[in-house]
């Protein structure tokens, strides 16, 4: 017979009830607070004051100028000139308030000195696992620098860096004229303060050429005068447009403790490790600046709404109320510290080492400990924690015949976790197998980046508690410990091992402790865990777990929704809801053990059917809408060589429809009767070369065009790749030759070939063998010539014709871009009179759930 207090104990509805305004507050609560931002500012000096203070609608009034009064600045057109010369203008008259500031108080220390700087260049810029090759001629960043006016002043300065250009299919409100405004008023209320005084300089960079693959930065790290005198790096990026700035990289001890007085923190350690992995396949110009100036610093960007990152609606419009005040005002913050005697900056000249501190903030506190101190708490909470629960172990009753002794009944419990994380991780992609290839419905999930919880939290749920059924029976209170010392355990190891992100075991373990400290203080050893240690345990999961899982789904939704169609996407985001699931809800297991089999069963039943429920509601959904926008790839290829126009299509998602929309595309506006071909996508692809390696992301079709009159048009392009100073030794086996490209109203050209290169001019270290080359270009408007010197082996082992090689070469004529060409579409030519039509076509035909970058290419061969 039952004893009277098992009889007395809760059922698992009553409890769950007891439970649940914790597991629903406490996430809700924190999400909320972990999203919010300060309310706008209007006016450019305080009413009360009257001291400079920062203005969101100043910095909203730059961002909208730069976007839609001139437009899409993509490297190399005339609107990024437009904005250039903006730039500069804007950056005088700065210059001019300082001096009248400076005569006005002649005893402050203040100076304002303004560089336009002009250079070419080239690097190697590896990515997704891609080497490629970077070239610019004539580019340009506009610098400032705010210093005391004497050298030393200028010593030691933090350089602070947004950029000017946006890029192809985007206008770049966000991305990066919000942080060009940021800058530009934090110049305005630091020189506007009269008791600001700097005693270290701060050098603006509002660089010229981010999207063309950090050529700006690069520029700037490797030609300017100034850069020497580096100490430290803030980079401010976009991509998105709502919610806090994330500090996503962070470089030394020294930078992670500036930035905890920013007045609205937010960044952890976890983004930190998990951009600096690699696996984000994207970049900043942060990298350049560690890279060539080897210092450390901050990395900060808006990443909320991240849909509209790279496309057309990316608009002030659609920046959320109070983002660019909580960017600037942490910004303004950080230069002011930056900037006073206080400043690490004289300390960090010995450069970038690898980070080795753990941050991480919770409701505006923001925590900061070495890695040395991370490893010391670690390894005492574990230390306890074993004591504690060898201590409070009691032996099962004989009756259960379960475990022998401590070490055996805790491995059961350990088995029972580890199968719990097992069973989740696989009811997950069985899910996840059946919406993409049963059912034919990714990315259903796409459009609200929190919505994945709802089809996967039920499935990681089934799988966790189904994994129990084949599991021997385990007591609750040992399942309990068995967590806390896995908890207390990883934190000590993966600490050991140097990585920071430890600290969420950690921050796991600790109320695990205190949760079985309080059940052994308030129930005899010989009854359940009580509930209320269950709401102590769970409390700083529920509230860490909902701030992790806002952050990394907030960033990986709308990414993983667009990384190609031949990726996992829909087993990517159901391993993530299951892993955080996992982390959020630790104490789910303990809990079921609490009640019997049958109970167990129930359980499991009720979860497949609420996971049924759910995959036939999502899988009535669509992927995207007016504002989560499928993105379309499309380039009107002109070939000068075979004097062929073809049109090129692709798309980077997974997504049911693609392959029909090409075919109707192809049936209105391509040749009758001739179905467009699926082309393979890989780096002998020269028709995207454009816009290589993000090539590989798309899935290409390739469509003849009609024999329209426009069509018919005698082509007129200058556009050549030829070989000078050519000179063969027959006697080494070598071919000497500067290429020259040549290329008038042509952007972002590319050029690729294959050739065993000993030496060339775009650094000292070409692959020593044959192999396949990229190389890019980016360069000021009406800059119409690149060269790159080459020392081959001759013969090389490819198909050759009279001793020369084949390149293949393209690039997108200036004026065929749209909709950044629409208002001179008349100048581009036979692209822009389809791509308006297909761009109709498209927001009839798909409601408005299609964003189509249209470029206007021209393309060829040449052997040279």
């Amino acid at each position: 017979m039952a004893s009277p207090a098992v009889r007395a104990r809760w059922g698992p509805i009553r409890s769950l009830l007891c439970l649940s305004p914790l597991l629903v507050l406490v996430p809700w609560l924190t999400i909320r607070e972990h999203a919010s931002l300060p309310e706008p500012v209007v006016d450019l000096f305080d009413p009360l004051t009257s001291l400079p203070q920062i203005s969101e609608v100043q910095i909203l009034s730059h961002a909208k100028h730069l976007s839609e009064v001139v437009g899409y600045r993509t490297v190399g057109t005339r609107e990024h000139a437009l904005g250039d010369a903006w730039m500069v203008e804007q950056a005088k008259d700065l210059q001019r308030q300082c001096e009248e500031i400076i005569k006005a108080a002649p005893g402050r220390k203040l100076e304002c000195e303004v560089w336009r700087q002009e250079g070419s260049g080239s690097h190697r810029f590896d990515i997704m696992a891609k080497r490629l090759y970077k070239t610019y001629v004539n580019l340009t960043n506009i610098v400032v620098r705010v210093s005391d006016g004497t050298e030393r002043g200028k010593e030691h300065a933090v350089l602070v860096n947004s950029h000017l250009d946006s890029t192809l299919p985007s206008p770049g409100a966000a991305d990066d004229a919000l942080s060009v405004g940021v800058m530009l008023e934090c110049i305005r209320v630091l020189i506007h303060t009269p008791s600001w005084e700097p005693t270290h300089a701060i050098i603006f960079l509002f660089n010229n050429a981010e999207e063309s693959l950090q050529d700006g930065s690069h520029l700037y790290s490797t030609q300017h005068p100034t850069a020497s005198t580096v100490r430290a790096a803030i980079n401010l990026e976009a991509a998105g447009s709502t919610g806090p700035e994330l500090l996503f990289q962070a470089t030394s001890e020294q930078m992670v403790q500036a930035y905890s007085r920013v007045p609205r923190p937010y960044g952890t350690v976890v983004a930190n490790e998990i951009f600096s992995s690699g696996i984000m396949m994207s970049d900043t110009d942060f990298r350049q600046f560690e890279l060539y100036l080897n210092v450390t610093g901050l990395d900060m960007a808006v990443v909320g709404n991240s849909y509209l990152y790279h496309m057309r609606k990316d608009l002030v419009e659609h920046i959320e109320p109070g983002v660019a005040q909580h960017m600037a005002e942490n910004t303004l913050a950080l230069l002011h510290y930056l900037s006073s005697t206080e400043s690490p900056l004289p300390s960090l000249t010995t450069g970038y080492t690898k980070p080795s501190t753990v941050f991480f903030q919770s409701f505006r506190h923001f925590f900061v400990y070495s890695y040395a101190t991370a490893k010391i708490l670690y390894a005492i909470l574990f230390g306890v924690t074993t004591f504690f629960a060898v201590a409070i172990y009691t032996p099962p009753t004989p009756a259960l015949r379960q475990a022998r002794g401590f070490v055996g009944d805790h491995l059961r419990g350990l088995f029972a976790v580890g199968s719990a994380v097992v069973g989740a991780l696989a009811g997950v992609n069985v899910v996840a197998f059946v919406m993409a290839t049963v059912l034919k419905k990714p990315l259903t999930w796409f459009s609200v980046e929190l919505s994945c919880a709802a089809l996967y939290g039920p499935a990681a749920l089934m799988g966790a508690l189904a994994s129990q059924l084949v599991v021997p029976t385990v007591r609750e209170k040992t399942i309990f410990t068995s967590i806390l010392l896995a908890q207390t355990g990883l934190a000590f190891g993966v600490q050991a091992i140097g990585v920071g992100s430890s600290v969420l075991f950690f921050l796991s373990g600790l109320p695990l402790f205190f949760a079985m400290l309080l059940n052994w203080l308030v129930k005899p050893s010989s009854e359940p865990v009580s509930l209320l240690s269950y709401a102590l345990g769970q409390f700083i999961p529920l509230s860490t777990g909902a701030q992790l899982s806002y952050e990394v789904l907030n960033v990986f939704v709308p990414l993983t929704g667009r990384i190609g169609e031949q990726a996992p996407a829909e087993h990517i985001i159901a391993t993530i809801v299951a892993v955080v699931g996992l982390y959020l809800l630790p104490l789910v297991i303990p809990f079921i053990h609490r009640y019997s089999r049958a109970v167990l069963a129930r359980s499991v039943l009720l979860m497949v059917t609420i996971t049924t429920i759910s995959m036939a509601v999502f899988s009535m959904r669509s992927p995207f809408d007016t504002m989560h926008q499928k993105r379309l790839f499309v380039i009107h290829m002109e070939n000068i060589t075979s004097t062929e126009q073809h049109l090129h299509i692709g798309a980077a998602d997974s997504a049911p429809g693609f392959h029909e929309l090409v075919h109707d595309i192809s049936q209105q506006f391509g040749a009758p009767g001739i179905a467009p071909d699926y082309v393979v996508m890989d780096d002998w692809n020269a028709d995207w070369d454009t816009i290589y390696p993000f090539s590989a992301f798309l899935s290409p079709y390739k469509m003849e065009l009609p024999l329209r009159e426009e069509y018919m048009d005698q082509l007129d392009y200058s556009f050549m790749v030829t070989a000078v100073n050519d000179t063969i030794n027959a006697e080494d086996g070598t071919r000497k030759l500067t290429l020259l490209v040549t290329h008038p109203g042509i952007i972002w050209t590319a050029v690729a070939f294959d050739a065993h290169v000993l030496q060339w001019t775009l650094d000292n270290n070409p692959p020593d063998e044959y192999a396949r080359h990229h190389i890019k270009e980016g360069s000021f408007y009406g800059h119409d010539t690149w060269t790159v010197d080459l020392l081959i082996k001759h013969p090389s082992p490819a198909e050759h014709v009279d001793d020369k090689f084949r390149v293949d070469f393209v690039g997108i004529h200036e004026k065929a871009m749209w909709p950044g060409k629409r208002a001179e579409k008349h100048l581009g030519g036979r692209a822009m009179k389809l791509f308006e039509e297909l761009d109709d076509w498209l927001e009839v035909k798909t409601g408005g759930t299609v964003d189509a970058t249209l470029l206007g290419c021209v393309g060829g061969v040449a052997w040279v």
